[in-house]
């Protein structure tokens, strides 16, 4: 059961919100006021999903209290008795719903993403599997109004792509691309195969949340070597005759970023900067992990690259996701953006993992 207290310790803070956005001051600030807004949401999501579950708490012990006490008149407990079912149910999922909401959630979730995808194992065939992994996450993004931007791929001489990084925009891509990182199986005849034999092959997919200009990452432009070339592959005319490709590395990490994909070298730079920080950024947070023993790499989304998380078996059109043992019959809606379903199934094993988490930290310790 989830104590009052508990929940009114953590929502405490609304009225000093309240009154700070009211502050002329604190609205001119917009970086403070976008956070203080965010902070008042969540705040408020829980203190209202908590009044629920409590006020529901005390009307099934009025009920309960009702039907044991036998001077009441007889028809008045029995009307109790029928009423306390439904409420029980309600208290439940009131309860379930309360706990969702005191899940803390990742500030990153709303964030755009960065998203690479790479060959592995499997020659010309993991490449124009790759290049399916694109397609399919392009479709998943048009189909939810997101915004898609190539920054550097490079393409394959049958099809598909060796290497591909592009960006998403849009609202919560982050927190919904997130489960995607990990290595991606496919299983099927390739094109190429006149014997009709089954390949397996792989792809590894990265997903990092895209640095934002008020997070304050300061990277010294002395430990930056930027390099300035001609980008080659399809681009239109004029690809290969103008130095606008760039290249640039972070010389403590050895991290690299480039992008090619526009013919101007100034948004080339800021598209390959963009992609440098959110790696940056993304190794610092691992190590920090390392130090603290992080559990993350217990939950869903821990955001291991080395994992197989997934296996598209053409032949049988069955997808399966070895991370919550899901498995759909349904991969040719799925190759083609169909992924909602999936990554809705990842996001609430997430929670669950993450409620269990905080239920065992606030367990009573046995004496000892």
């Amino acid at each position: 059961m989830i104590e009052k207290e508990y929940v009114e310790n953590l929502t405490a803070r609304l009225p000093e919100i309240e009154s700070m956005l009211s502050d002329p001051a604190v609205a001119a600030n917009q970086n403070k006021f976008r956070k203080l807004v965010k902070e008042h949401s969540v705040l408020k999501k829980l203190s209202n999903k908590g009044s629920r579950y409590f006020d529901l708490c005390a009307e099934v012990n009025e009920y309960s209290e009702m039907i044991k006490d036998e001077s009441l008149d007889g028809e008045l407990r029995e009307l109790a008795k029928a009423e306390i079912g439904d409420l029980e149910k309600s208290r439940d999922q009131a309860e379930a719903d309360l706990m969702i909401a005191l899940v803390p959630s990742d500030p990153n979730d709303e964030r755009n993403a960065i998203v690479e995808i790479r060959a592995g194992t499997g020659g010309n065939e993991a490449a124009l599997f790759a290049g399916d992994l694109f397609r399919m996450y392009s479709h998943h993004a048009e189909a939810r109004g997101w915004k898609t931007c190539i920054v550097d791929a490079s393409v394959s001489d049958v099809g598909g792509y060796k290497e591909v990084v592009f960006s998403v925009e849009g609202n919560g891509v982050y927190g919904d691309l997130r489960y995607e990182m990990g290595v991606h199986r496919v299983q099927r005849v390739p094109l190429t195969e006149s014997s009709g034999r089954i390949h397996t092959s792989a792809a590894t997919v990265a997903v990092f949340p895209e640095v934002e200009a008020d997070d304050n990452i300061k990277i010294d432009p002395d430990e930056l070597r930027v390099d300035i070339y001609c980008a080659s592959g399809p681009g239109g005319q004029g690809v290969n005759t103008t130095y606008s490709a760039v290249r640039i590395t972070h010389l403590p990490t050895g991290l690299v970023a480039q992008s090619q994909d526009e013919r101007s070298q100034h948004r080339n730079k800021e598209q390959a900067m963009t992609v440098l920080m959110a790696r940056i950024v993304d190794q610092r947070r691992r190590e920090e992990d390392e130090k603290k023993g992080d559990a993350r790499r217990s939950q869903i989304g821990s955001g291991d690259r080395s994992e197989r998380i997934r296996t598209y078996n053409f032949p049988q059109n069955r997808l399966t996701d070895h991370r919550i043992d899901l498995t759909m019959y349904s991969l040719d809606r799925f190759v083609e953006g169909d992924i909602a379903a999936a990554t809705s199934a990842l996001r609430d094993h997430d929670i669950k993992l993450k409620l269990d988490d905080i239920l065992k930290k606030r367990e009573p310790k046995e004496a000892t």
